[in-house]
């Protein structure tokens, strides 16, 4: 069991305060984030919770998982490392070219 947990389904008005004070009922809090746009600033509705010891992450699991918050069922799981993207992004083919399709 991973100290690192994933929060999701979270009300857009909860800040990494009020998720670190929530989850404090479960034991110490290493450190709590909420996820937010990086244009917009706001939300995107999860957040990562670090918990300082397994059993107190189990605790959380079992305590929150579920559990109503703002009208909302929170989804409380052990955090999954990050999978690197695949691809270059930005959306070019690198064919070249751009011209009128003369072959």
């Amino acid at each position: 069991m991973g100290k690192k947990l994933y929060v999701g389904n979270l009300s857009f008005a909860i800040n990494d305060q009020t998720l670190a004070d929530t989850f404090s009922q479960c034991g110490t809090v290493e450190s709590a984030k909420i996820i937010t746009d990086r244009d917009s600033g706001r939300s995107k509705g999860f957040g990562f919770v670090e918990m300082s010891s397994d059993e107190e992450a189990q605790a959380a699991i079992a305590k929150f998982n579920g559990q109503d918050n703002s009208g909302r069922p929170m989804t409380v799981t052990e955090a999954r490392p990050m999978v690197p993207r695949e691809g270059g992004g930005g959306g070019r083919d690198n064919r070249g070219g751009g011209g009128r399709g003369r072959y």
